[in-house]
């Protein structure tokens, strides 16, 4: 197991390599000039390009690449060229803030979308189980900013007992929205995977073999069945928590919360390249994280899964 968890740790080497790269050439390539997105379009032309010298923006691109390589080798992902902040002390501050959402939501998605799925299964063709579907359908193709934007209407505005944006103190009121918003495509998600996971092994012989027995529903459900249900289960939830670490985007953009996608939204708008690129290959370092723990959480789940 140590020798697989090293090997799948040198393998995002060059994974990292590889979207660094790509992710610099597609800032580079983008129209515009960085300079004018930092102090303005009113500036004289000698003032920008005394900024982009000091920025090493001057430099050609091959230059400008091997450079920021190298910086991040030695593990210095830069200074943002609008705040002047070194980005790695920023994602180490925004970071908790975004995990405190991802958990959140996911703890939501879990509640709701696994018992969903259950309930749908053993109910299945009857209205209930449409209901339910028809339920997860709307919530994936609910658009996620339209559905924060609804419930910002309705519990803050109108109603007034939720606040609408930023985290305050940390109260877990400022939580509520947008772990919910967060949390509805998964909830939504879970419920599916969860039913057709299940609905495929009650076909199973072994299955039948234990109602044969005269065991309990519910032990069937509960304890023969859902538990060989779990991988694809699995699978969806950390496909989904690792995105939530990455920056939720629109969520945290709709509700002012001061994670990492708000971080990586106000760098793209400023084309603050140290700040896109250190939030991006962050992000795909923490995803490849989740996903080796997911594939170590297999062998647990059937150990018939070798780690190789």
């Amino acid at each position: 197991m140590l020798i697989y968890i090293i090997k799948r740790l040198l393998l995002t080497i060059p994974v990292l390599f590889g979207i660094a790269t790509i992710t610099f050439i597609l800032i580079y390539i983008i129209p515009g000039d960085p300079t004018s997105g930092i102090v303005g379009e009113r500036v004289n032309a000698q003032t920008l390009q005394q900024i982009r010298e000091e920025m090493g923006l001057d430099k050609p691109f091959h230059i400008q690449y091997f450079c920021y390589l190298n910086r991040v080798i030695h593990g210095n992902l830069g200074r943002s060229f609008s705040t002047k902040q070194e980005v790695t002390e920023t994602i180490i501050e925004k970071f908790p803030n975004t995990l405190k959402l991802a958990i959140s939501a996911m703890v939501i998605a879990i509640l709701l979308g696994l018992p969903m799925g259950i309930f749908a299964a053993v109910t299945r063709n009857s209205i209930w189980d449409r209901l339910t579907m028809v339920s997860a359908v709307l919530g994936i193709s609910t658009p996620v900013f339209w559905f924060g934007l609804l419930l910002i209407f309705i519990f803050s505005i109108k109603l007034g007992w939720l606040p609408a944006s930023g985290m305050g103190d940390g109260d877990i009121l400022y939580l509520i929205l947008p772990a919910t918003t967060l949390g509805l495509r998964s909830v939504a998600l879970i419920a599916r995977i969860t039913r057709t996971s299940i609905l495929e092994i009650l076909g199973e012989d072994y299955i039948r073999t234990a109602r044969a027995k005269g065991l309990k529903e519910s032990v069937v459900i509960f304890k023969h069945t859902l538990k060989n249900s779990l991988i694809p289960i699995v699978t969806i939830i950390g496909l989904d928590f690792g995105s939530y670490l990455n920056g939720s985007v629109l969520t945290e953009t709709v509700f002012g919360w001061p994670g990492l996608g708000r971080y990586a939204v106000e760098g793209i708008i400023k084309r603050d390249i140290p700040v896109v690129m250190g939030v991006v290959l962050f992000g795909a370092f923490v995803f490849v994280i989740v996903n080796l723990i997911v594939d170590i959480l297999y062998h647990f789940l059937n150990p018939k899964i070798r780690v190789k």
